[in-house]
């Protein structure tokens, strides 16, 4: 069965908690509770630029979650967006749930008059690749981090 995506709504937090848990241990990040709690507020605020999105599977059980973020670009005239966070059950990998979240993302940056939409996965998320590597080009460019 192909999931249905949609924007998350906040009477599903309970089923993205488990999700945004699974890919915090996945990246082997910690992300402190009142730090979700805020995200999870700002992905429901209308004046912030945030959104997550969900695919919902069978007996509308949510499978996928993705988060998305509108900027400025100092190359585009228009909006640019960032695909922040994606994750998927392993159940679902390989069943299209990764490019349907993703192709929503799009959908949600085109309505919003993006210009470009573009995402980062580490070097080792091999199966992530597979799928990036189809449906997008790579950059090029590489990521620096400066702690502040």
């Amino acid at each position: 069965m192909k999931a249905t995506v949609r924007p998350l709504e906040p009477i599903d937090r309970a089923a993205w908690e488990p999700l945004w848990a699974a890919y915090q241990r996945f990246y082997e990040v910690v992300i402190p509770p009142e730090t979700t709690d805020l995200t999870w507020a700002r992905f429901h605020d209308p004046d912030e630029p945030m959104h997550a999105l969900g695919a919902f599977g069978g007996h509308d059980r949510l499978v996928g979650i993705v988060h998305a973020i509108f900027h400025r670009s100092s190359w585009l005239p228009q909006w640019t967006c960032y695909l922040q966070d994606l994750y998927v059950e392993d159940s679902q990998r390989g069943l299209g749930t990764g490019a349907a979240l993703i192709e929503a993302v799009a959908d949600l940056a085109r309505a919003n008059g993006a210009g470009r939409l573009y995402w980062m996965t580490h070097e080792t998320n091999a199966t992530a690749r597979q799928l990036y590597d189809r449906i997008a080009e790579r950059s090029g460019f590489i990521q620096y981090r400066k702690a502040l």
